[in-house]
């Protein structure tokens, strides 16, 4: 039976749209732009770090979000960022007994803010940065396993990627919803592995409750 609940952090939680927006604005491209070639290289399968490169070759993420802080333009986001559904679904996951958590690909600073927003909220907030592991590396989702105090297969992850998300939690044990929205959910949702491969199937995080409710009504 699913017992703890964790989230992934962009386009789970968090609506990602004005972040990548001033991304644009950094790179001095318009925004309709950056968003075009954004989806056209996660349609392709690509890494969307490759996004950058189409507009700026050579560029290093991790030292422009520096040059960003630097300038007083740091990456950042806030209680306006989150989906609207977040806060109702996190208190009806922990009305109905399930231990909550965060955790994703997210630097340091974020999980500052993370920690601001929702630590009255979720048991654990985990970082890529904070764990020395990224997704879809095996070993974020080993990170995950040591600090949730449940069995992997006790465990529901929930993302809006099969490969950064829901594959590599499945390969880990545990269960696992896809979240539709974000442009890799919207992209891949209709494919076999989208289909098939994911425990549950949500429009939103507001059928997360129910939807576990049947999973552990079928393991009664």
């Amino acid at each position: 039976m699913i017992r703890a609940v964790v989230f992934d952090v962009g386009e789970c939680l968090v609506d990602e749209t004005r972040e990548y927006g001033t991304w644009a604005d950094w790179l001095g491209v318009p925004r309709h732009t950056f968003a075009s070639v954004f989806g056209a290289v996660i349609a392709q399968g690509r890494d969307y770090r490759e996004t950058f490169q189409a507009f700026r070759p050579g560029f290093d993420l991790n030292e422009q979000r520096e040059a960003r802080a630097a300038a007083g333009k740091p990456e950042t986001f806030g209680e306006d960022d989150l989906y609207p559904d977040v806060r109702p679904s996190l208190r009806a996951l922990a009305d109905a007994g399930l231990w909550l958590g965060i955790a994703g690909n997210q630097t340091v600073r974020a999980g500052g803010i993370l920690r601001e927003l929702f630590s009255k909220d979720v048991d654990l907030i985990g970082t890529s940065d904070d764990w020395g592991a990224h997704k879809p590396d095996p070993l974020f989702f080993d990170r995950v396993s040591a600090v949730v105090p449940f069995s992997p297969e006790q465990i529901l992850y929930v993302g809006d990627r099969l490969d950064n998300d829901i594959k590599p939690a499945l390969a880990a044990g545990m269960r696992t919803a896809l979240v539709r929205r974000g442009p890799w959910a919207t992209i891949q949702w209709d494919t076999p592995e989208a289909r098939n491969v994911p425990d549950l199937r949500v429009e939103t995080l507001a059928d997360l409750p129910p939807g576990i409710e049947q999973l552990n009504a079928q393991e009664r």
